[in-house]
């Protein structure tokens, strides 16, 4: 396989178009009467049309069909995907849960969709605030099959295998020690070549963003410029058979048959894309002197509530550094939370998130 290209920064501004449709992208509009090549303008957006500019986000997509010429969805089997957080009753004692087994392809073909299992979650995913853990296995490519999410945005965190993931906006190429988001309404499909298993964040009603650093300064943890975003690529591509479309919306999923890939968009331009980071670059930042520092210092990326200072959900890391602060014993202190406590750092010390270590 070719090596891959990306455009870097986080939140950015981007323009992309495939090389083999040159001029593709329209200038000096979004919307032209009649786009280049023929193409199709949408604009899927990220936000609200009328959240503030910092914060609002869109993208212009022209692709060769539109994504609505699919016939009408129809439910399918949940298998082991939910939101009822009242399944199982509540416990206040610390848990963990083993790896699940992938089995052999030989015995039982399963995709990333059909591998998915939900782990646990908090919130409402109908008031579009809330989050939910997911772990997915599985041993053989989604063939002629897509995904997308309407209830919130994926981070997905590969432990076991690569990931060639497939998005409206390009190609990325994911591996353990790596991380990506596919934000909300991006379709993606996912080729494995071994064996795969990884974790996945899942946050409603916000998108993840980078933490603020404070007497950090301007630079330090995840630097902006690391974060990669596919270039545009683009597949014509009739299918005979059926090209199924999966959504996962209101926590329930749905599929849709079409007669052509859904990776028909040949050039695109916004801030609203799918990117990967490697946990390789993350800028780790540590006491020297004595005591060890709040876990906070860790983050990679936070999805923030309308509460200052309070997450929703903290992507936190734990990577190889140096710890040479004085007087202080190696393992880390335990944290206590009562309910008022921050609700994404809910653990007791860093050992305990040894079992999330990539």
């Amino acid at each position: 396989m070719a090596e891959l290209k990306y455009i870097s920064g986080f939140g950015n501004e981007c323009a992309s178009e495939d090389p083999r449709c040159p001029g593709s992208l329209p200038e000096g509009q979004n919307n032209p009467q009649i786009c280049p090549y023929n193409l199709y303008a949408e604009q899927l957006s990220g936000s609200a049309f009328t959240c503030p500019r910092s914060t609002n986000k869109r993208s212009w997509l022209y692709r060769i069909l539109p994504s609505v010429s699919h016939k009408p969805f129809e439910s399918m089997d949940q298998g082991h995907v939910t939101n009822n957080w009242d399944e199982v009753d509540p416990d206040p004692n610390q848990l963990r849960w083993k790896p699940f087994e992938i089995p052999k392809a030989s015995q039982k073909k399963v995709d990333f969709v059909s591998g998915l299992h939900t782990l646990c979650g908090a919130g409402d995913i109908r008031s579009n605030h809330g989050l939910a853990v997911h772990i997915f296995l599985c041993n053989s490519s989604m063939e002629d099959r897509c995904f997308y999410n309407s209830d919130g945005d994926f981070l997905i965190v590969p432990q076991k295998g690569k990931l060639l993931i497939y998005t409206e906006f390009g190609k990325m190429l994911v591996q353990p020690s790596e991380i990506c988001v596919i934000q909300r309404g991006m379709r993606f499909s996912i080729d494995v070549f071994e064996e795969t298993r990884g974790y996945i964040l899942e946050v409603y009603g916000v998108h993840f963003e980078l933490p603020d650093l404070g007497p950090i300064g301007a630079n330090g943890l995840a630097n902006p410029r690391d974060f990669l975003i596919p270039v545009a690529w683009y597949e014509d591509r009739q299918v005979l058979g059926g090209y199924t479309v999966i959504n996962k919306y209101q926590g329930k999923l749905f599929a849709a048959k079409q007669d052509v890939s859904p990776f028909n968009v040949v050039a695109w331009h916004g801030n609203y894309t799918p990117y990967k980071y490697s946990l390789e670059n993350f800028m780790v930042i540590n006491a020297v002197a004595f005591d060890h520092a709040d876990p906070s210092i860790f983050t990679v990326l936070t999805a923030k509530s309308v509460r200052p200072g309070v997450a929703i959900a903290d992507f936190v890391i734990f990577p190889p550094r140096w710890g040479v602060a004085d007087k202080t014993f190696r393992p880390p202190y335990y944290h206590k939370l009562s309910r008022e406590g921050d609700p994404g750092d809910t653990h007791c010390g860093e050992e305990c998130d040894r079992t999330l270590k990539l």
